[in-house]
């Protein structure tokens, strides 16, 4: 199998496969060279680069190109810089090498999530810049941290601080995920992480006796709770724990699950049904939250939000088939939401099966180039939106 020598390859790219090779990857994640690669950007597309360190050792990079009426609420184009681990020996190759096949794949951890959308956002503004734009509104690139393990350290924090004010966003730009189809997929929403751990207490004792009431036997119960709140909330047991001996019957048990709650679910009458669940399994039985969120929000897909207007209108002048969806995990959009600016999760991958943190992750490069193209037009009608009633 032959590859293309670099000398034939897009800068583009190049620079993609650079960045791939970072190994921003949990649980230990270089982010010292992940911000030395970004401070290296700013300096050749000529803009500013802020850091923010929300913790110490977790660092938001936002590199800024000013608008021409700078009073105006921003855009935000947020990536996130940290990968999710790797399963080495179940992938065709290094997943930190960045290879390229000779049909033009390239496979990497982060391929997909996210850090194509990191690159395209970059490279669409050397190209807008290169050509130069300028726009009304000021655009901001957000790198942020943590995002693979909830955004705890990263944006979840950012969102609070003063510096994260001063950006004035007044729309968002987060990532999505790939779609085999022709169209591409936009999420507008997702749904809310709710980590919950049930311990049952019960009679302990020997294991070769008939015991009624044991902390197993109520736990049976929690594994399948009946949901009624449509098929798009769902429920994995993920972890159980309990026991000490193959014959000692434990006198405690607990199950860990990951709910993940629709954005029209009455969280409150949702928090009561777990409650009544656990009742209903028998005496000793509670639940405590590792994860709860609980301030879903909606993007509104019509043409009353000039934002979905100008995202929706650009795509449509290039022929792109939108799939609005909610995002079914979560993302860092949930936190920006959250403070009232409205987002949109976009990915610009079509033709491209859905493999972030799957083994053989990759993209072709001839998709990862049309998603700088795409947001290239993005970027410019989004920056470009007129002021809206009661923006300064």
């Amino acid at each position: 199998m032959t590859t293309k020598g670099p000398e034939a390859e897009h800068p583009s790219v190049t620079l993609f496969r650079q960045y791939l090779r970072i190994r921003t990857v949990q649980p230990n994640p270089d982010y010292g060279a992940a911000i030395a690669f970004l401070e290296e950007r700013a300096h050749q597309l000529g803009l500013s680069c802020q850091k923010v360190e929300v913790v110490p050792g977790y660092v938001i990079t936002v590199l800024t190109w000013p608008g021409t009426n700078p009073t105006l609420p921003s855009i935000l184009l947020n990536s996130h810089t940290d990968v999710v681990p790797v399963f080495k020996e179940h992938w065709h190759h290094d997943p930190f090498e960045a290879f390229k096949d000779s049909e033009g794949y390239i496979y990497a951890r982060g391929a997909q999530d996210m850090k194509s959308v990191s690159i395209q956002y970059l490279e669409a503004v050397r190209r807008l810049k290169s050509e130069g734009h300028r726009f009304p509104r000021t655009i901001h690139l957000t790198f942020v941290p943590d995002e693979e393990i909830g955004g705890h350290k990263g944006m979840e924090l950012f969102v609070k601080r003063p510096e994260f004010q001063a950006l004035q966003a007044g729309f968002a730009l987060d990532e999505g995920l790939a779609n085999p189809t022709d169209a591409f997929t936009v999420f507008y929403s997702e749904r809310s992480p709710w980590w919950i751990r049930v311990t049952s207490t019960g009679k302990p004792g020997h294991a070769s006796r008939f015991i009624e009431d044991t902390a197993a036997e109520k736990m049976g119960l929690q594994a399948n709770p009946h949901l009624k709140e449509g098929a798009v909330t769902s429920v994995n047991l993920t972890k159980l724990e309990g026991g000490v001996a193959y014959n000692v019957v434990p006198a405690a048990m607990s199950a860990s699950f990951d709910f993940r709650v629709a954005p029209d679910v009455d969280m409150k009458a949702f928090e009561k049904q777990l409650q009544s669940w656990c009742q209903e399994a028998g005496e000793g039985v509670t639940f405590e939250f590792a994860q709860k969120f609980t301030e879903p929000r909606i993007t509104p897909t019509d043409d009353s939000n000039p934002w979905w207007a100008a995202f929706s209108g650009a795509c449509k002048e290039m022929n792109l088939t939108l799939e609005p969806e909610i995002f079914p995990a979560a993302t860092d959009s949930r936190y920006i939401r959250a403070v009232g600016i409205p987002a949109l999760g976009f990915s610009p991958m079509n033709h491209t099966p859905v493999l972030l943190h799957d083994h053989n992750e990759r993209l072709h490069e001839a998709v990862f180039l049309r998603g700088v193209d795409i947001y290239t037009r993005l970027i410019s009608a989004l920056a470009s939106v007129p002021a809206m009633p009661g923006e300064k």
